[in-house]
């Protein structure tokens, strides 16, 4: 892909970010849209072979849904939640195949419908979450984690110091994966998993 091109399709995504913050500044994380270095970083955690779907929280503009993709997931295989339906209208005109689904992850099993007891191989997940209660966060976390296999992961981006989950029960752990310097803010990259 050309210089031109690249540079065309960020200032597009940039725009519709920009006019997604607008909308709703405290649904948006972030001042701009996740870096592609930082995508990758998330995304380097899918295991295509696992013949599992993905589940990916707050796609946004879709650069994280990208970084899913060119790890070799099929796009009828990554179910991406989007609350904001501004970002839903982008995200289907830019990933046809992909299934984008306008809805709230604090109430998944309805945007998940039929899939509500499907097993994915992992999350990834931009949702705000130090915007909410430390309860909610755990809570939400919990749940992601009851719908992957044991020792899969749930990648979590902050833009805080500190993990947005700190007080896991026995059996849950959360580790630092990556400090993003090359996102704008930097960022914080985590992961949590079900250990038995």
């Amino acid at each position: 892909m050309g210089v031109r091109k690249r540079m065309g399709l960020k200032f597009k995504d940039e725009i519709a970010f920009l006019k997604g913050w607008k909308r709703d500044r405290t649904a948006v994380g972030a001042i701009t849209p996740t870096s592609n270095a930082t995508a990758r970083k998330m995304a380097s955690v899918v295991t295509p072979e696992s013949g599992l779907p993905v589940l990916e929280l707050g796609p946004g503009t879709g650069v994280i849904t990208k970084g899913i993709l060119a790890r070799g997931i099929r796009p009828q295989d990554l179910i991406s939640i989007e609350y904001s339906s501004d970002f839903c209208r982008h995200l289907r005109q830019e990933f046809p195949g992909v299934d984008i689904r306008c809805g709230d992850a604090f109430a998944l099993d309805l945007a998940l419908g039929a899939q509500r007891d499907a097993k994915f191989d992992c999350v990834i997940s931009a949702i705000p979450l130090l915007h909410l209660p430390s309860e909610r966060r755990r809570t939400l976390v919990i749940d992601l984690l009851e719908r992957v296999p044991v020792g899969r992961p749930v990648v979590q981006i902050t833009y805080g110091l500190l993990s947005p989950v700190v007080a896991l029960p026995a059996g849950y752990e959360a580790r630092h994966l990556a400090f993003m310097m090359r996102n704008i803010p930097p960022a914080q990259l985590w992961i949590y998993r079900k250990t038995w």
